[in-house]
């Protein structure tokens, strides 16, 4: 079973934390995890984008000119495709771009995270925050404390509300729920801080 140190606020080291084999010893599949980031982040896109076909356009109704001895080819509308301000031939429309992918395979998928983000040693395990006032400094202090450092990741085990306005005017910092987590925020992140009661919740959702 692996094992880490388990920190205080003043990035003491008070011991170590035993971490749940199914989540901290799984394989790391390459190849699931950009399937999955890649459906994770399809899915993100609103799809709202959208264009006029030749029915949509404003105008039409009346032939461009007569239908004979123009010495022109012929023409029905002035909204047709290849006039300007025409329709669109093969524009984008309205769509839903979700990929639907098993849930075992989005699991797996972050056991694999959560097992690299241990590899890298970028996880630390704090015992609590236990903020006492809503104060930015007091979580830049922890933060620095544990060393952790780029893009910041915080695994919270409930809502912590002076946590998170603590910590949302850091622009590298974000808050997390343990049973929020997924797999693009993870491989974002440069540093992984996980509370200790957010393992338990961690173990619950997702082994």
């Amino acid at each position: 079973m692996p094992q880490t140190t388990l920190y205080d606020k003043t990035g003491a080291s008070v011991g170590t934390v035993e971490l749940d084999d199914e989540l901290f010893a799984a394989p790391v599949s390459v190849a699931l995890l950009h399937q999955v980031v890649t459906a994770q982040l399809a899915a993100r896109r609103l799809g709202t984008h959208d264009s006029k076909t030749r029915g949509e356009v404003r105008g039409g109704g009346k032939k461009p000119y007569r239908q004979k001895g123009t010495g022109r080819a012929r023409q029905g509308t002035p909204t047709a495709p290849h006039y300007r301000g025409g329709g669109a031939v093969f524009g984008p429309h309205p769509r839903s771009y979700e990929q639907r992918l098993p849930r075992k395979m989005k699991r797996a998928a972050l056991r694999g995270a959560l097992t690299a983000k241990l590899g890298d040693e970028a996880i630390r395990v704090i015992d609590t925050f236990a903020l006492d006032a809503t104060k930015t400094r007091d979580v830049a202090g922890i933060l620095g404390a544990l060393k952790a450092s780029g893009r910041i990741l915080v695994v919270a085990p409930a809502t912590d509300e002076r946590l998170r306005l603590s910590a949302r005017n850091l622009p590298s910092v974000d808050v997390i729920l343990a049973d929020s987590l997924n797999v693009v925020d993870l491989l974002n992140a440069d540093t992984v801080v996980i509370e200790q009661p957010a393992l338990a919740r961690l173990e619950e959702v997702y082994r």
